[in-house]
């Protein structure tokens, strides 16, 4: 009985976040209320808040869950959160292992590229939120930094630096790929991206 009252429980937490995402697409966060997924999640605002103690922590956990589950990312006690695979390609340096990393994001970017959209904009209101999305970023860069520190490459003090630069980059075209027209296909624009990458990186 415990282990059904367990799986109901993580049913009800999981319906309550898919509902979430999806009103702040919809609506966006500013419109969205905790009764507008409560409604949505065929629930109350009671149990909401059993699970939640505001909107902005359900977003908070999109972030922390959904979007770490959606790109592979693991908790690290040296960065807070860790993609391996990134770490891996980027000490590993070569232009096919940098391309196939690129490809799985940019695979993955309809599923994560409308989580950091939203949290940006849920930051406007909720002030604590923009330092998850921008420690989210820091984290990733950091990889980028221990990858080039296993590899040996570039001198300590640039390692961090092109992790931001190269970061900067895949954020930029992850966010306005599909509202900007830049004239590429998709495989144009991995290629271009992998050049970036391996320029700065290799």
């Amino acid at each position: 009985m415990a282990n059904l009252r367990e799986a109901q429980k993580r049913m009800t937490r999981r319906l309550l976040l898919e509902s979430g995402l999806e009103l702040f697409k919809a609506k966006g966060y500013a419109a969205t209320t905790v009764d507008d997924i409560a409604t949505a999640a065929g629930t109350t605002r009671v149990t909401f808040y059993a699970y939640f103690p505001s909107r902005g922590e359900l977003m908070k956990a999109l972030i922390d869950e959904q979007l770490n589950e959606e790109l592979q990312r693991v908790r690290s006690p040296e960065h807070g959160s860790t993609a391996r695979d990134l770490v891996a390609t980027v000490a590993e340096g070569t232009p096919e292992a940098i391309t196939a990393w690129l490809r799985r994001t940019t695979d993955a970017w309809p599923a994560i590229r409308p989580i950091i959209r939203l949290g940006r904009d849920a930051a406007v209101i909720e002030p604590d939120l923009a330092d998850l999305v921008e420690r989210w970023m820091e984290e990733a860069v950091g990889d980028i930094e221990d990858g080039l520190t296993l590899a040996g490459r570039f001198e300590p003090h640039q390692r961090h630096f092109r992790g931001v630069l190269a970061m900067a980059q895949l954020d930029y075209v992850a966010q306005n790929w599909d509202r900007v027209d830049w004239k590429l296909t998709d495989g144009q624009m991995l290629e271009e991206l992998s050049a970036g990458w391996v320029s700065l990186l290799t």
